[in-house]
């Protein structure tokens, strides 16, 4: 029986596929990526904002295709898409045997098994519910690094978001599961850890009665192969003294933080339910410099909400200029059924997100390249993950590069290097995302 997996949306999402994959090994199935030889696709999808949303239709809509082209016996569908809309998707698409919710991942193979003796399925457990952590993955991203899902669920609220309706509250993955997976990861060979939930700055809160991230962190730096220790979404008001210092402290721990503000106009954080201002968001990013002096900050940002003005843009365009942002990704808003957002007055049209998100993503461009050649002549460790064919020439990151979302460093070696290799480069050249180097010494811990 051949099961094919298709996982759209956040690294989150991805780690609850690789859950997903290792159950269904478990068991006994086949793992295929032909569509045209599937007897059973999965799609695990997304619905953050529109796009998502359209790209996880069309993807179900498409798979639905192989029930006339291929062999497929079942289509199931999972993730948040599946969460919001459960009554929907099977009533209109006739093709779907099966809808789990976001909280019923573990329950894949049981769905499985109904699905194929004709059943048509709903699994949903209460959102808030927490999966019990039976987590013997299969590592799709490569197998020298990988995510780890501290937690689960979200207390914002931020008026845009529809996350915490599909994915519950926030509730904290237990340490000692966390240690226990984070170690069978590195038994496999990864040597990046990458921590990701909706905010990892809480972690703990709901079980130990404080802020425990730094706390984990030190667990985690003592695992043997664990080279890499990346922390993403980081919420600016969160972030404790606590720990800046265990960054600073820990070797493993890349400097790098991802650190989401959607914007910087005080008018617009406000509209937008955030628990920053302008003012404590230029102080925390002054505080990280100065205690981390070459930090890597990362964001992300919402233009066109609801009521933005002209005024309100060009407010967070002068902020990117000030503040420099090593990395920095932006949306347009999309309007989310059932947010506050969504009911708000002067929405903004398509046509002036679209020339807000163009004009920022431009700035930033500028700021990536001055800023990438501010690095050459420095010497870097890097990551190495591939090669160009036909060239001496390897792909790698630096710790400023989270996979998938930042930029690479293209080295050149006379010798040959492997996927996973930890290497020193010095930086010759720059580009407006990438970097180019040249190999100087080997890492050989």
């Amino acid at each position: 029986m051949n099961i094919l997996f298709v996982s759209l949306g956040c690294d989150k999402n991805l780690v609850d596929s690789e859950v997903m994959l290792g159950l269904i090994r478990e068991k006994g199935y086949n793992i295929t990526n032909d569509e045209k030889e599937a007897d059973i696709i999965v799609v695990n999808t997304c619905c953050f904002i529109n796009d998502a949303k359209e790209e996880s239709i069309q993807t179900i809509l498409e798979m639905a295709e192989y029930k006339k082209t291929g062999v497929l016996k079942a289509l199931v569908v999972t993730g948040c898409l599946a969460e919001r809309y459960k009554a929907e998707i099977q009533d209109e698409i006739e093709e779907v045997d099966a809808v789990l919710g976001t909280s019923s991942y573990e329950n894949i193979v049981e769905v499985i098994d109904e699905v194929l003796i004709g059943k048509k399925i709903q699994n949903f457990k209460d959102v808030n519910y927490l999966p019990d952590g039976k987590r013997n993955r299969i590592n799709t991203t490569g197998g020298f690094y990988s995510y780890l899902k501290i937690a689960e669920g979200c207390d914002k609220h931020c008026t845009y978001c529809i996350i915490p309706k599909v994915r519950g509250n926030y509730r904290s993955v237990p340490m000692e599961r966390l240690m226990e997976e984070a170690k069978s990861l590195a038994d496999t060979g990864v040597k990046e850890l990458i921590l990701v939930a909706q905010e990892t700055t809480l972690y703990g809160v709901d079980l130990y009665g404080k802020k425990s991230l730094p706390s984990l962190l030190k667990e985690f730096c003592k695992i043997d192969g664990i080279e890499w220790i990346r922390i993403l979404y980081c919420y600016p008001e969160e972030i404790t003294d606590e720990l800046i210092e265990v960054m600073k402290e820990e070797d493993k721990i890349c400097n790098y933080l991802d650190m989401p503000i959607q914007h910087a106009s005080d008018n617009i954080l406000k509209r937008m339910g955030r628990r920053t201002n302008k003012q404590e968001l230029l102080d925390i990013v002054a505080k990280l410099r100065k205690n981390i002096p070459d930090i890597s900050l990362r964001t992300t940002l919402i233009t066109g909400f609801p009521g933005e003005t002209k005024k309100d843009h060009e407010e967070l365009l002068d902020f990117i200029d000030e503040v420099e942002f090593d990395r920095l990704g932006v949306f347009t808003y999309s309007m989310e059924d059932d947010t506050p957002a969504a009911k708000m007055e002067s929405q903004i049209s398509e046509e002036t997100k679209i020339e807000q998100r163009d004009e920022i993503m431009e700035l930033q461009q500028e700021i990536s390249y001055e800023l990438s050649e501010r690095m050459i002549g420095k010497t870097l460790k890097v990551f190495i993950e591939g090669k160009l064919p036909d060239e001496n020439v390897f792909i790698g990151r630096t710790y400023k590069d989270a996979p998938n979302v930042d930029g690479f460093i293209f080295v050149n070696s006379d010798r040959e290097l492997m996927s996973g290799d930890f290497v020193v480069a010095q930086v010759t050249g720059a580009k407006e995302y990438d970097l180019i180097g040249e190999v100087v010494d080997e890492f050989t811990k």
